[in-house]
């Protein structure tokens, strides 16, 4: 994960998971607002479990690059069968694909046995997975008083803005802003990560005053002055706030859009019924004025 491509990839599929899991939200809740219940994922229209099976294969993708791929070796173990120093980040990400595949299978599994506590126990397993991510995050083998630290301090918060609110949709699962926030929260640390893949891997993009290190095998940015880490920080901290706000928007104007767009298909199938009702209408009389005329009331027939 240490590299551009180790976060964008991985990056891109939260915002995207987080996405779809905002359509289908908004699209629920402004469907049925009287009976909405929130669901930790979303069957898609021809097949069912693709969500689950996307998440399997890409965690099970970010495991083999860690642990086999990415290695020089092709393992993250020395000869004697200890872990080097240079290896325990990539341990450290495997560890978080493994609990984001662990909730995947699980989620699939309870949905298959269905049994009664099956939306409470998958949003359990997603909060575990949640809070193994946050975890191995803030103990990070990555140096945290570096640039690269100050970007995974700020990815920490978009991950606990996703740990908390799926916790709260165990008690709350009507709750749609709960739903909403935890949507919101997975698009930010996947949009984040993506940022941090391109902001910190990008030579042209680099602070002023900083550059990209070769160290044990990992590019990692270094500044030239105390001066410079400051300033390479408080970037780092502007960005997050502008990308916040950009996510924010984003979500509000989807959120605006997709009411708006299931108001007017609930109009046009009003509209629908209603000529179809006033169609039939006009069918009945018709009928009736016909058969009045070939038997009227004064007949001997």
């Amino acid at each position: 994960m240490g590299n551009l491509m180790g976060h964008v990839l991985p990056g891109l599929g939260f915002f995207l998971i987080g996405l779809w899991h905002l359509l289908n939200q908004v699209k629920l809740h402004a469907s049925h607002p009287k009976t909405y219940f929130s669901l930790p994922w979303f069957p898609s229209p021809r097949f069912k479990y693709l969500e689950l099976y996307v998440i399997m294969a890409g965690s099970l993708a970010s495991i083999s690059m860690e642990l086999v791929v990415g290695p020089s070796r092709h393992t993250p173990f020395d000869p004697d069968g200890t872990i080097p120093s240079n290896h325990l980040r990539n341990l450290e990400h495997a560890g978080i694909s493994a609990t984001i595949l662990l909730y995947a299978v699980s989620s699939l599994v309870l949905d298959r046995a269905s049994p009664p506590a099956k939306h409470g126990l998958t949003q359990l397993i997603g909060s575990l997975a949640l809070a193994q991510e946050l975890l191995l995050f803030h103990l990070h083998s990555t140096d945290h008083i570096g640039v690269e630290g100050q970007y995974h301090w700020l990815l920490q918060l978009a991950i606990l803005i996703s740990f908390c609110s799926t916790v709260l949709g165990i008690p709350f699962p009507n709750s749609f802003l709960t739903s909403l926030a935890r949507s919101f929260g997975i698009m930010l640390q996947g949009g984040w990560m993506v940022a941090m893949g391109v902001l910190l891997w990008t030579p042209g993009l680099i602070p002023k005053g900083c550059f990209i290190n070769d160290e044990d095998g990992h590019q990692i940015v270094r500044c030239h002055t105390a001066e410079s880490l400051e300033r390479a920080k408080s970037l780092a901290n502007i960005q997050f706030s502008w990308y916040v706000n950009a996510v924010a928007i984003l979500v509000l104007s989807i959120y605006l859009v997709c009411v708006r767009k299931v108001e007017e298909d609930y109009e046009r199938l009003s509209k629908e019924c209603e000529d179809e009702k006033e169609l039939i209408q006009r069918n009945v009389e018709a009928q009736i004025n016909l058969y009045e005329k070939q038997y009227p009331k004064n007949s001997d027939y």
